[in-house]
C-alpha cells in the first residue's frame, strides 16, 4: 500500500458527534491550530531553478474554502530572496514549470482556457502563448537541448470494439440504463481515477517550442514515462515495461532510448527488476539511473546505476550507500550525481562521486503532504551547483530554500505560512529513540505535545501510525497530529520495523511478515512515553491509516489496553485484498510467499480480522468508498465482525473519496474530527 490519506455523512447524529469535540474557550481556539485553518495553509512545490542559478519559479498552493479544492500558482524568487512576485494568478491550476535551456523561456501547463494545456512564457517581456490543443492533459515536459522542441507525456485512449456487436437498438424513446461493461485485463481500476481504468496508455510525444501539432514518438500497449533528452538533441531517454505479460510482472521496467527523427527503439537494460529515472551526463557518454534487482522482496532499496550511452558497462555506484535513492541531477562538470534520499525519517539531498563515494549537501527535505508527516521533497540543480528544494520543519509545511552547493549555506526564501501560524502556539515536537521489547532494536519516533503543555499534568496519548508499510514518517509538519495536539491530546507517531529510510534490513524485517514485531515496536514506543510522567496510562487511544489501519486492527486484536480505536482505510482480510485491491499482480508476489489458495495458513494469520474475536476496544473505522486500494469491502467486513461480536463500533463512508480521504480540505477536517468525536466519547463513557 502507498502511505496516503472525508467528507461528513449525511446523518445527523454523526454530524453532531464530530463536532462535539473539547471545547475551547474564545482565547484558547485563536491561540491555537484549528480545522478551519486547513485552509490556509500554503505548500512550496515543484522548485525549478534558472539554468544559472540566479531565479527560482516554483508551484505555489493552497486551498479555495469556496469550492474546496486545492489551488496552485506560479512564483519566481531570486536566489538572493528578492523580486519574489506571482507568473499566474486566478483560479485556473498552473504547474509543470521547465526552464528552456537558455534561460529564456518557461515552459508550463496550465488549465486557463479549461482543459489542460502546455503554455510558454517569455521571461523578458511576460508574454505568454498556449502551445497545445489537445485532447488529453500533458505531463513529464522536457525541453530539447536547442529549446527548439519539447518532450511530453500524454494519455492515448484506445478505441476497443465491443464483444456483442450485433445488439439490438432500443426503440426510440427507451432507457435501457448504462451500457455493458466488459473487462479483459488484470488492471481494470486503479485507486485514484474517478471509476474504471480507460483503455489505452501513456506514450511520448514531441512539440515544436513555437507550438503546432506534436508527434507520437512510442505506439504499443505499454505506459512511457520519465522522458529525459539526450545532449546531442536527437535521442530521447524513458523508462517502460514493455512486456507482454506487464500485468503480471509490474516492477519489471528499463531505460529504452527512442530517436526522434524515426522512433526506432534501443533498449539500454535487461536486468530483471525495475530501472528508471535516467538522466545522461552533460557530455551525453554515460547515463545514469535507479533500480534493483527484483528479488520478489517486500522492501528494496534503489541504487544508483551508471552506463555508457549504448547500455554497456552498467555498474551500480551506490553499493555501499544503505539508503534507497530518488531524484537524480548530474553535476555540471559530470563528476558525480546529486540524488535525494531519506535517512532516519529526514529528506535529504546528497551527493556522489563516480567512485560511489556519497556525501550530505542539504538536509530537511520537507514532504509536500500537509496532512501527516511523510517523506517525499523534491529539488533541482542549476549549471552553477545551485540547489532549490522544499525545507520543513515539524512546524512549518515546506517552503522553498536554496543552496549555494555542495559547501554551500542553506537560505530559506519563502514564509508562505507567516500569516496563518505567526498568531498560533503549536504543539512542539520532540524526537524519541526506544528500545523494541522485542530484541531491543532501537526505534525512532516524535512526540508532539498539545499547546500549552505542563510537564506536570497527565495528558491523553494518541498512537498514530503510518501506511506503507514501507514508508517513513519524520521531523516534517502535520496539520492531522497538530489538530490532535490543539484538542488537548499528546500524540506519538514512530517508525517501526519495516519503515524506510534505515536500510535495506530494517526494512525488511517485516518481509512475509506484516504485521508481526512492528506490534512490539509500537507498544515499546508508548511505554516509552508513558515513562515520561505526562501520560495517563488509562487514556489511551490509537488510529492509523492504510497500513497504519492494518496495524491499528491488529492491535485491537491483540491488547485491551487502549481506550478506543479509529481505523482508517484497512487491510483487514488479505486473502480478499489480493484478489480485490487494484494492482492484484503485485501483492501476493511480494508481500507473500505466492497466492492465497496456496498458503491459506499464513494469509489468514496475518489477516486481523483472524482476532476480531478478541476485541473489546470500541472501534471506528473511516473509508473513502472510492478506495481501490484499501476497498471499502475490508472495512464492510471487519464491521460487521465487531457488531457479531458486539464491540462497540460505528463505520463512516467517505462517498467521493479515494485512498486518499484527505485529499479535500474538508475530508481532512472531517476525518480528525470524527476521530477526536470518537476518543472523547469514550473518554466521557468512563466519566474521565
Amino acid at each position: 500500500m502507498r502511505p496516503c490519506s472525508l467528507v461528513i455523512p449525511s446523518s445527523a447524529a454523526l454530524a453532531v458527534l464530530a463536532f462535539s469535540v473539547l471545547p475551547l474557550t474564545a482565547q484558547e481556539k485563536e491561540a491555537v491550530f484549528q480545522p478551519l485553518d486547513v485552509f490556509g495553509m500554503e505548500v512550496a512545490a515543484d522548485p525549478r531553478i534558472s539554468p544559472d542559478g540566479s531565479r527560482v519559479v516554483y508551484v505555489r498552493s493552497g486551498f479555495d474554502i469556496m469550492t474546496d479544492s486545492p489551488t496552485s500558482n506560479l512564483w519566481i524568487i531570486n536566489t538572493d530572496g528578492s523580486g519574489h512576485r506571482p507568473l499566474t494568478s486566478g483560479s485556473a491550476g498552473h504547474g509543470s514549470p521547465r526552464w528552456s535551456p537558455d534561460g529564456q523561456r518557461l515552459a508550463y501547463v496550465s488549465t486557463e482556457d479549461g482543459g489542460a494545456e502546455i503554455w510558454v512564457r517569455w521571461m523578458d517581456t511576460g508574454q505568454t502563448a498556449k502551445l497545445t490543443n489537445l485532447t488529453e492533459s500533458p505531463g513529464s515536459l522536457a525541453w530539447a537541448p536547442g529549446g527548439e522542441s519539447l518532450a511530453f507525456t500524454m494519455f492515448v485512449p484506445e478505441h476497443r470494439q465491443p464483444l456483442a456487436v450485433e445488439m439490438p437498438a432500443p426503440p426510440e424513446g427507451a432507457d435501457w440504463g448504462p451500457p455493458i461493461r466488459v473487462i479483459d485485463k488484470m488492471n481494470y481500476r486503479a485507486d485514484g481515477n474517478p471509476g474504471f481504468v480507460r483503455d489505452g496508455n501513456v506514450h511520448l510525444f514531441v512539440l515544436p517550442a513555437e507550438g503546432g501539432t506534436p508527434r507520437q514518438l512510442t505506439i504499443g500497449p505499454f505506459d512511457h514515462t520519465s522522458p529525459t533528452w539526450m545532449p546531442e538533441g536527437g535521442s530521447i531517454l524513458f523508462s517502460a515495461n514493455r512486456r507482454e505479460d506487464a500485468s503480471h510482472e509490474p516492477m519489471d521496467s528499463e531505460v529504452y532510448r527512442v530517436s526522434v527523427e524515426t522512433g526506432e527503439l534501443m533498449k539500454l537494460t535487461s536486468r530483471y527488476g525495475p530501472d528508471g529515472g535516467a538522466v545522461p551526463s552533460p557530455d551525453g557518454n554515460l547515463i545514469a539511473y535507479t533500480g534493483f534487482d527484483d528479488e520478489h522482496q517486500g522492501y528494496q532499496t534503489s541504487e544508483i546505476y551508471v552506463m555508457n550511452a549504448d547500455g554497456s558497462g552498467s555498474r551500480q555506484l551506490s553499493g555501499s550507500f544503505d539508503r534507497g535513492v530518488g531524484a537524480l541531477a548530474w553535476s555540471a562538470d559530470g563528476s558525480g550525481l546529486f540524488f535525494s534520499y531519506d535517512d532516519e525519517g529526514n529528506g535529504k539531498v546528497g551527493f556522489m562521486d563516480l567512485r560511489g563515494n556519497a556525501e550530505e549537501v542539504v538536509a530537511d527535505v520537507q514532504g509536500l503532504s500537509t496532512g501527516r508527516p511523510y517523506s517525499g521533497g523534491q529539488f533541482t540543480v542549476a549549471r552553477n551547483g545551485g540547489i532549490a528544494f522544499t525545507e520543513g520543519t515539524p512546524h512549518q509545511p515546506a517552503e522553498l530554500a536554496v543552496a549555494g552547493g555542495r559547501d554551500g549555506t542553506v537560505r530559506r526564501l519563502t514564509d508562505l505560512n507567516a500569516d496563518l501560524f505567526g498568531h498560533l502556539e503549536l504543539g512542539a515536537v520532540e524526537e524519541i529513540w526506544f528500545e523494541s521489547s522485542y530484541d531491543g532494536r532501537r526505534i525512532q519516533g516524535w512526540i508532539v505535545k498539545p499547546p500549552g503543555f505542563d510537564p506536570s499534568k497527565k495528558y491523553p496519548l494518541i498512537l498514530e501510525i503510518h501506511g506503507g508499510p514501507f514508508a517513513n514518517y519524520g521531523d516534517r509538519f502535520s496539520a492531522e497530529n497538530q489538530l490532535y495536539a490543539s484538542a488537548g491530546y499528546v500524540v506519538l507517531y514512530t517508525n517501526p520495523r519495516g519503515s524506510t529510510s534505515y536500510g535495506q534490513e530494517f526494512g525488511n524485517l517485516i518481509h512475509h511478515a506484516y504485521p508481526s514485531q512492528d506490534y512490539d515496536d509500537l507498544m515499546s514506543g508508548v511505554d516509552a512515553v508513558i515513562a515520561q510522567g505526562y501520560v495517563d496510562e488509562d487514556q489511551l487511544f490509537v488510529t492509523g491509516g492504510s497500513g497504519g489501519g492494518v496495524l491499528s486492527s491488529w492491535i485491537v486484536g491483540h491488547t485491551d489496553r487502549f481506550r478506543a480505536a479509529v481505523v482508517q482505510k484497512p487491510v483487514i482480510n488479505w486473502y480478499s485484498f489480493v484478489l480485490h485491491a487494484d494492482g492484484p499482480g503485485f501483492f501476493y508476489k511480494y508481500w507473500f510467499p505466492g497466492p492465497p489458495w496456496d498458503h491459506m495458513e499464513q494469509y489468514m494469520e496475518r489477516s486481523p480480522l483472524s482476532y476480531v474475536g478478541n476485541v473489546t476496544t470500541p472501534t471506528m473505522l473511516i473509508t473513502g468508498e472510492q478506495d481501490y486500494r484499501t476497498p471499502m469491502s475490508e472495512s464492510e467486513q471487519y464491521f460487521a465482525g465487531l457488531q457479531i461480536e458486539g464491540v462497540p463500533s460505528m463505520l463512516v463512508r467517505v462517498p467521493d473519496a479515494p485512498h486518499g480521504i484527505a485529499s479535500k480540505p474538508s475530508n481532512l477536517i472531517a476525518k480528525v474530527q470524527h476521530i477526536l468525536a470518537w476518543f472523547e466519547k469514550w473518554r466521557e463513557a468512563e466519566g474521565s
